[in-house]
């Protein structure tokens, strides 16, 4: 842990609070969680509060990164803020550990969560002991838990980043990642022996959508893929900087429903509109330029007439892509309904 780093950071908020003050949103981002490396912040708004859903990372004697093996995290926590403005978010405590799934081994990779009838539910990946990536879901009475974890993973459900979108009269779960995150071993729902990487030229792998089930368990439908496409309807191809790679979420802002997400290997956040929550989606433009790290997950969330970017870089651990810190910005939208760029500040 850089104690240097989060001193600093801790008498700055110190500084403003004493002032009377609160952080300037259009400044620009800021951290909210200086005394961990927590990253990949799924935030929602439930009972009033934010509460965020990250993942943890930590120093492992894993550093080799072949397909993210260096990503060793085996616990959750969840984070609190009673409004964005806060300086710093609140540690809730342990939420669940890999110790308490039963399927999962290790790699307790980015979770979100979801509410239903007073019910609050945990989606989150891990390897299985066949070193596949899957995807549980736990249980709470409160937001912050704990969780208690199903003793199987979700039937159908896959690879990692599970984000779950609340439409009103449903509730849809999206998921996939490449490389690390396998989603390249599978096709229509069939794991493959080896990997199968989409050529250049050719439809970029897609990541997952499917109703959940109304007790919020399992999948209501197999999954079907997410269609992103350019203004001429065409699919974005594997070689395309603006194509999918990790870290979906949606949200809904004047209508429209927004599909964000990462697109790895070049390092920036996309976005697309449409007018369902399974797409297709038009690719609109870049939501979040580079970060300091090899990539960065993310989460949007609405709240008092204004919205809010929760992301992570790797600028307060030197760079090191396996220790990330959260960090919140405002985001503004132009009459057209185009999200305007967010400098993510990479060297």
């Amino acid at each position: 842990m850089n104690l240097t780093r989060n001193l600093a950071i801790l008498a700055a908020a110190a500084a403003v609070a004493a002032c009377g003050g609160s952080p300037a949103q259009t400044d620009g981002p800021r951290y909210i969680f200086p005394s961990d490396y927590m990253a990949d912040p799924s935030a929602h708004i439930f009972d009033g509060r934010i509460y965020i859903y990250p993942s943890h990372d930590r120093i492992s004697e894993v550093t080799d990164p072949e397909d993210g093996a260096h990503y060793d995290m085996v616990d959750y926590h969840v984070l609190r803020m009673d409004s964005p403005q806060q300086l710093q978010a609140e540690d809730m405590g342990l939420a669940l550990s890999v110790e308490d799934v039963e399927w999962a081994v290790k790699q307790m990779w980015a979770p979100d969560a979801a509410c239903k009838d007073g019910r609050y539910y945990l989606y989150f990946p891990a390897k299985d002991a066949g070193g596949v990536f899957r995807i549980g879901v736990a249980t709470a009475d409160t937001p912050e838990g704990p969780f208690i974890a199903q003793p199987q993973p979700i039937d159908g459900a896959y690879s990692i980043d599970p984000a779950v979108f609340d439409d009103g009269d449903a509730h849809y779960i999206y998921f996939g990642g490449l490389n690390g995150g396998q989603l390249q071993r599978w096709r229509d729902n069939e794991l493959l022996p080896e990997n199968a990487f989409a050529a250049d030229g050719q439809p970029a792998l897609a990541p997952r959508v499917a109703r959940l089930s109304d007790d919020m368990l399992s999948l209501a439908e197999p999954s079907q893929p997410v269609e992103i496409v350019d203004a001429d309807g065409h699919p974005l191809t594997a070689n395309d900087p603006h194509r999918f790679f990790e870290a979906a979420w949606v949200h809904r802002h004047d209508g429209k429903y927004y599909f964000s997400y990462s697109t790895g290997t070049t390092h920036m956040l996309c976005y697309a509109t449409g007018d369902s929550p399974v797409g297709p989606f038009v690719f609109r433009g870049v939501l979040l330029t580079p970060v300091t790290g090899w990539t960065t997950h993310h989460s949007i969330v609405e709240t008092g007439g204004r919205s809010y970017l929760f992301f992570h870089d790797s600028a307060p651990s030197g760079g090191r892509s396996s220790l990330r810190s959260m960090k919140i910005a405002e985001i503004f939208y132009n009459p057209d309904g185009t999200i305007q760029t967010l400098d993510g500040g990479r060297q």
